[in-house]
């Protein structure tokens, strides 16, 4: 469950999204009005709006009217309370933790593209990591783009932790092979891959995507045990088109949810599982190494209504 802190962060960081959202559904949910077909019709503009997408919005609505013909819902009745609900519910009770190793470093592949926030995510989790009392090494095999190491350093610095990084333009999986044997021999916990996010072409940054993943597994047994898909949740419907190509090429186990508090398309949580069923596990808000938790289905639809927390 979300703290009573980290939900404040959750409610403000969703207020884009609830002005766009959850005041439209209050304005069309007074009491005594009919579920007629204006009705739905302003309902599915209000979801589409907030990029719940088009799949789980036909959902939404769809159940809505079939339950209001069939006399379980009635004239007066809290329809705020009963989409809350049928929200709640179509994000379902997925295991949403971290898949550790039974022996050995955890290996947690963080894949995304560029300005994704996925670098940031990579110290956050290491962070949280570090908070629970585990020790963590960063490996950054991100070689391609300018920088990313000295970016990746900064925060590693920051969040306490150890990094292995080659030159620029080295071998991906080459920093992965090394930093796979070094979390054997350090003895650490978890192991966390940056990965890079642009190649020269997409089909090029799937098979070294792959071949890290290759890699990791020969040094490590199960290894990588979470592969977390970083989402720029501004994006909106154009984050489901990026994670059905990563999950096609390294099976992704979950997603990390970035800049949350950025977008009014916070709507796009219930896309993700709706329309490729991948749990949300993480959600990024702010722009501190603390500023993320554990996805909580309860207290994210509490918190885009503008509800208690937990």
């Amino acid at each position: 469950m979300a703290t009573k802190g980290w939900f404040g962060k959750l409610a403000q960081g969703l207020a884009k999204t609830r002005s766009r959202l959850a005041d439209s559904v209050r304005d069309l949910f007074r009491v005594g009005r009919k579920i007629d077909k204006d009705f739905l019709q302003e309902l599915e503009e209000t979801l589409i709006l907030a990029d719940v997408g088009v799949a789980a919005t036909r959902r939404i609505v769809e159940d809505l009217q079939t339950r209001y013909h069939d006399r379980e819902i009635q004239p007066g009745d809290d329809l705020v309370a009963i989409i809350k609900k049928d929200l709640k519910d179509s994000l379902g009770q997925a295991d949403r933790g971290v898949r550790f190793a039974p022996t050995g470093p955890t290996v947690i592949l963080v894949a995304g593209v560029n300005g994704s926030g996925k670098t940031t995510a990579v110290a956050r989790l290491a962070h949280l990591m570090v908070s629970e009392g585990r020790t963590v090494l960063l490996a950054c095999c991100d070689t391609f783009r300018a920088a990313a190491d000295e970016q990746l350093a900064i925060w590693a610095k920051r969040v306490g932790v150890e990094m292995v990084r080659h030159q620029p333009g080295a071998d991906p999986a080459a920093v992965a092979f090394d930093a796979a044997e070094a979390a054997v021999a350090r003895g650490a916990d978890v192991l966390v891959v940056d990965t890079a996010g642009r190649l020269h072409t997409q089909d090029h940054l799937m098979r070294e995507l792959g071949k890290i993943r290759r890699v990791l597994e020969k040094k490590i047994p199960g290894a990588p045990h979470e592969v977390l898909l970083v989402l720029d949740a501004t994006t909106g419907q154009n984050a489901i088109q990026q994670a059905k190509e990563f999950r096609a090429a390294i099976q992704v186990t979950g997603v990390f949810l970035a800049k949350l508090d950025g977008t009014a398309k916070g709507g796009i949580v219930l896309a993700v599982k709706r329309e490729l069923g991948i749990p949300v596990k993480f959600v990024g808000i702010g722009e501190n190494a603390d500023d993320l938790a554990p996805f909580d289905p309860d207290a994210f639809v509490e918190a885009l209504f503008g509800n208690g927390g937990a």
